[in-house]
């Protein structure tokens, strides 16, 4: 008996003694690096297209040549339209190029007081063309524009319902505007935008059974628009 207990404890002696070299003997375990993280950062560079709708009103200052003030109106209604562009990024800034193009509905009366005739506008078309710069916080951005615009008009000088002298006119004028787009998918973005438009004063002669009427009318224009717009091209990944 004594022998065997004697055996049992020479062996957990050796058995410890041997432990840390069979674990030095074990391979070490692995070590594996975290993966990084990776962030979508919306890129707002690339070619896009998209729609738009909203309100507008136009202040109508009408003179009769050679007279002076006949009066004036405000012409308020809705339009429609498109745009197309292309914008690209450098860091946060976005500088872009657009052409939008909108028919309108853009319509107002008002008495004349020294005429007294109905004086009519209508707006029934319009197109920018400008220019963009932003500022851009991930997939919102902020911008002004500014540049060309060009405005289709009639005019109608009417009596009982009657008209007695219209004419059409294109014209040129200038146009500033800012906006705030929030990209919501990887190609979509939707926004709203404010713009005006100023016409100046332009003479006009409007013709009809009442014989020539020579008038002049400035007009300026604001509006807002809600946009939706398709972005060619998808997000690009940034690592931190």
């Amino acid at each position: 008996m004594k022998k065997n207990l004697l055996l049992a404890a020479v062996s957990l002696v050796a058995l410890s003694a041997t432990a840390p070299a069979l674990a030095a003997d074990l391979a070490a375990r692995p070590y594996t690096k975290a993966p990084a993280m990776v962030a979508a950062i919306y890129d707002w560079s690339g070619f896009y297209i998209g729609i738009n709708g909203g309100g507008g009103s136009s202040h109508a200052k009408w003179d009769l040549v050679g007279f002076g003030r006949d009066g004036s109106h405000d012409a308020t209604g809705g339009t429609v339209g498109g745009q197309i562009g292309y914008r690209w990024q450098s860091g946060q800034f976005v500088f872009g190029v657009e052409g939008q193009g909108n028919w309108a509905d853009f319509s107002g009366s008002h008495v004349g007081a020294i005429s007294g005739f109905t004086n009519n506008t209508k707006i029934d078309s319009f197109g920018l063309i400008t220019g963009q710069v932003g500022y851009a916080w991930n997939n919102v951005l902020l911008y002004v524009k500014g540049g060309a615009a060009v405005v289709g008009t009639k005019y109608d000088a009417s009596l009982a319902g009657v008209s007695l002298a219209s004419a059409n006119d294109t014209r040129w004028g200038g146009t500033v505007g800012a906006g705030l787009e929030f990209g919501f998918a990887p190609n979509w973005s939707v926004g709203a935008e404010y713009n005006h438009i100023f016409l100046g004063g332009n003479d006009r002669n409007l013709t009809g059974p009442a014989g020539v009427l020579a008038v002049n009318v400035k007009q300026d224009v604001d509006m807002g628009l809600v946009r939706l717009n398709y972005k060619f091209g998808g997000p690009m990944l940034g690592r931190y």
